[in-house]
């Protein structure tokens, strides 16, 4: 195994951003970079040992900075959409910018985890290399509430397992759900549709939503619908009848149970290239690139339903939906969240 890092480009204010390397001796490697701390890459052989890159991003740091539908990136302070771009926290509101469609507030606001530089270094151990970010977010940074001090450690092992280990820290009460938002296409990125890409989730039930993709607060069961991926199916199976996915799944568990669980497995039967999903958190957000739309990404053209993401969270807009697990930090208390990707070919 190793790790190498190179600079990735300079930001307009002559910041350096930095790419970080992390392979191991399965000829498996992922790049990740200091801004947003964006996977650019992770690099996967198929079936015959051809290597591909199978996650959405670019080569160059300007179509990062210059907008980009969350390729590959940290999300937060909270993840996903927050209804009416305002919650109440102990008798206070807080107003958060309408970033989306202007009305919801979505993955962390206008300059969110996704576009700030962290602090990275990298580390090794026997059999796990990898590299610590590290961002303190200030309190009122896009209208949160507390100074919230925040760790995300990417690491790729020999078993194939690409972890992401999130721990952060406050000294006020605030809502905090952190996600990496990956687009994933195990064909390549650039190949075209994912329709084909046989899915299993591990979850009777998913949220019910309204027009806007919020939340309404219930909790539907999946079975004999578009959303019953409890055995496994190709995404595009259904999909017409949706429209495209972008639903958040709830992850079959004990409702005290914070051990890592399998939300999902995937697969591109045609190269053998997929990966299996274990979090510790309660829920698993589809979403089969709705919205893309002709976007030049490294690889090729990025159009609708040509990647998927499997975000693992807390639940959307669950700052407003007390029936939901809650996402308030408290002092003195740490919120962890771990996901691993275990990639294997078939």
């Amino acid at each position: 195994m190793s790790t190498r890092q190179e600079v990735f480009g300079t930001l307009p204010d002559g910041k350096e951003i930095t790419k970080f390397i992390l392979s191991n001796s399965n000829h498996i490697s992922v790049e990740i970079i200091n801004y947003g701390g964006i996977v650019t890459a992770v690099n996967l052989p198929d079936t015959n040992g051809l290597i591909k890159n199978v996650c959405l991003g670019f080569d160059r740091l300007e179509d990062y900075t210059s907008g980009h539908p969350y390729f590959g990136c940290i999300v937060g302070r909270v993840a996903n959409r927050i209804s009416n771009a305002s919650f109440k926290l102990d008798g206070v509101e807080y107003r958060l910018a309408k970033n989306e469609n202007g009305r919801t507030h979505l993955h962390g606001g206008n300059i969110g985890f996704d576009k700030v530089v962290w602090d990275a270094e990298p580390f090794a151990s026997e059999d796990v290399w990898g590299i610590t970010l590290k961002y303190m977010s200030e309190d009122g940074e896009e209208g949160y509430p507390g100074e919230l001090d925040v760790t995300v450690v990417y690491s790729l092992n020999e078993e194939d397992e690409l972890t992401i280990n999130y721990k952060a820290e406050t000294d006020a009460p605030t809502p905090v759900n952190l996600t990496n938002h990956a687009y994933w296409n195990f064909a390549g990125a650039g190949s075209g549709k994912i329709l084909d890409h046989v899915l299993k989730l591990n979850c009777d039930k998913k949220l019910a939503g309204d027009e806007h993709l919020i939340p309404t607060g219930a909790i539907t069961n999946v079975a004999n619908t578009p959303y019953d991926f409890r055995k496994a199916k190709p995404i595009g199976q259904d999909i017409q009848e949706v429209g495209g996915y972008d639903d958040c799944f709830v992850i079959n568990r004990e409702a005290d149970d914070d051990d890592l669980v399998k939300a999902a497995e995937v697969v591109d039967p045609a190269s053998g290239r997929g990966m299996k999903i274990y979090t510790t958190k309660p829920g698993i957000q589809l979403y089969t690139g709705n919205f893309l739309d002709g976007i030049r990404g490294a690889g090729g053209i990025y159009n609708k339903h040509d990647a998927f993401c499997l975000e693992t969270q807390f639940h959307p807009d669950a700052v407003n939906k007390p029936n939901f697990p809650s996402i308030i930090l408290e002092p003195g208390e740490t919120y962890h969240h771990i996901t691993v990707h275990q990639f294997f070919v078939d």
